[in-house]
């Protein structure tokens, strides 16, 4: 599921409740400024998760590397 509906049940000390349209049972607390300006209760958004291929091979290689480096500084 990359993209679904949510309805912003309510809003707690700066983090809103989202609950899944399609399973209300389901909910997801989130810091309030990741929505939209002016969001309110009962407001249904448009949530879009996408995985980011390119950056997710670069914090592997970035990882990598820094292993590497540990490991040269240990046989050194």
């Amino acid at each position: 599921m990359e993209n679904f509906k949510v309805t912003l049940d309510r809003i707690e000390e700066g983090n809103a409740v989202l609950l899944i349209r399609d399973d209300e049972s389901i909910k997801i607390d989130i810091p309030l400024f990741l929505l939209p300006a002016c969001s309110k209760e009962g407001d249904v958004l448009d949530i879009t998760i996408t995985k980011d291929v390119q950056e997710t091979e670069n914090a592997k290689e970035r990882v990598s590397n820094l292993l590497e480096k540990l490991k040269n500084k240990n046989r050194g």
